[in-house]
């Protein structure tokens, strides 16, 4: 049931997210491999919506802690891009990123974080240029945040101003995958209602396809 004053996400949208976002995930990848010097691939790439009530039971729980890599969305609309995985997948990413064998990594100090940082600008730079060049939008990236704590905590904040007339968001369930490893995570993309209507303004030949 949808609050009086609040949307939900129609089939047209979804649709238009399912391009937008697939297409940046992959370019955010291409940018990726360039950075840790190896070629990575995308195993999964599930795009659906859920309620936003239940979006830290993706991670396991409210409770559950995780790291998250937290990039915001600015210039012509705004919203958030969340890379979010369990502590042990993210060590495990850590290891990917320094080439060191799984299990190497057992905190996340000062220079994995970094390591985690860079990963996240590039990943959103890649992917916000992806859906600029599809939009016609000018959107930046902010510096990347990486942040350990109880799910919950972490997408509360994320959500604040997307709950206010949003009651589902987008969730791209992804695994990086090496010639030796894979890596599982989410990638949570969370536009404004501001962002939807500018997307859906702005898009890119969309009048040309039959709904």
């Amino acid at each position: 049931m949808v609050e009086e004053g609040k949307s939900e996400i129609n089939q047209i949208e979804l649709a238009r997210w399912t391009e937008l976002v697939g297409d940046g995930t992959r370019s955010a990848v291409s940018g990726l491999s360039g950075f840790v010097g190896m070629d990575i691939t995308i195993t999964a790439l599930d795009l659906r919506t859920i309620p936003v009530a239940q979006a830290a039971d993706l991670v396991g729980g409210a409770e559950n802690e995780v790291v998250v890599i937290y990039v915001a969305i600015t210039g012509g609309a705004t919203g958030h891009l969340m890379l979010i995985y369990p502590i042990p997948i993210a060590f495990g990413l850590v290891d990917m990123l320094f080439g060191e064998e799984p299990g190497t990594t057992e905190e996340l100090g000062e220079m994995e974080a970094s390591a985690l940082q860079e990963m996240g600008n590039v990943t959103g730079s890649f992917f916000m240029n992806s859906v600029a060049d599809n939009t016609g939008l000018r959107l930046m990236p902010s510096p990347p945040t990486v942040m350990m704590d109880m799910a919950g905590a972490i997408l509360d904040a994320a959500l604040a101003d997307v709950i206010i007339d949003r009651d589902e968001l987008f969730v791209m369930e992804t695994v990086f995958s090496t010639k030796d490893r894979d890596i599982g995570g989410m990638l949570l993309v969370l536009p404004t209602a501001e962002f939807m209507d500018i997307m859906m303004q702005h898009k890119k030949d969309y009048a040309k396809v039959n709904w």
